[in-house]
């Protein structure tokens, strides 16, 4: 969901660089055969992911969320040489898609992924991360922070994703469903956590960016 209004979303997407033919033909399959399409990265965003991703020309980054795998893909982008990006996600059936679009994108030997409960899985990986992405279920990120950032190499880059929730962090306290309490939690837990320095940014439905101190 996109909190800028709809003519400003409009000239802010028309005024970006173009997806990537492979992006947009994993949008529309996205669309029309996975179940809450909303989760996916948009255009925008996605860019955004590619052009941090470029900056930092991660050795290894950590993806826990990969639904279809849209921001799997625009992250490999700026993965060096022998990168590689480990990816998390709990849904088996989309394992399907997630492969069609890694075999097709050349980035198929850089991308290792991970089925089932991301807290369990995350420390058994045993890497340190130059770059996390986290866009899993929304009532850990507190939990998922405090086991990531012990792997997130000093200067590295925690991007968390859905920050805004819908709006639904901006209203008054006492409306907050127990899903927006816990992520108003997390924000007001990396805002005042002395091992970051973070900005959030309202891109799209929200995204944090934080470096590691």
């Amino acid at each position: 969901m996109d909190f800028f209004n709809i003519q400003n979303s409009d000239y802010i997407e028309n005024h970006s660089s173009n997806e990537r033919n492979i992006l947009a033909e994993l949008r529309r399959e996205t669309e029309l055969k996975c179940l809450n399409p909303i989760m996916l990265s948009g255009k925008v965003q996605g860019i955004f992911l590619s052009i941090i991703s470029k900056i930092i020309n991660p050795k290894n980054v950590l993806e826990i969320g990969t639904y279809s795998g849209y921001s799997t893909l625009c992250i490999a982008e700026g993965l060096g040489a022998n990168g590689i990006i480990h990816t998390i996600d709990k849904n088996e059936e989309l394992l399907e898609i997630q492969n069609k679009y890694f075999e097709k994108s050349g980035y198929r030997n850089q991308i290792k992924q991970y089925t089932g409960n991301a807290l369990q899985i995350i420390p058994k990986i045993k890497v340190n991360f130059d770059m996390i992405f986290l866009d899993a279920d929304k009532e850990n990120y507190s939990n998922y922070l405090n086991i990531v950032a012990p792997w997130l190499n000093k200067g590295g880059i925690l991007l968390t994703d859905n920050v805004l929730w819908h709006g639904k962090v901006l209203k008054s306290s006492e409306t907050h469903d127990e899903t927006t309490k816990l992520i108003d939690k997390f924000n007001k837990e990396l805002a005042l956590d002395s091992n970051f320095k973070t900005v959030m940014l309202p891109l799209r439905d929200g995204i944090s960016v934080s470096i590691k101190l």
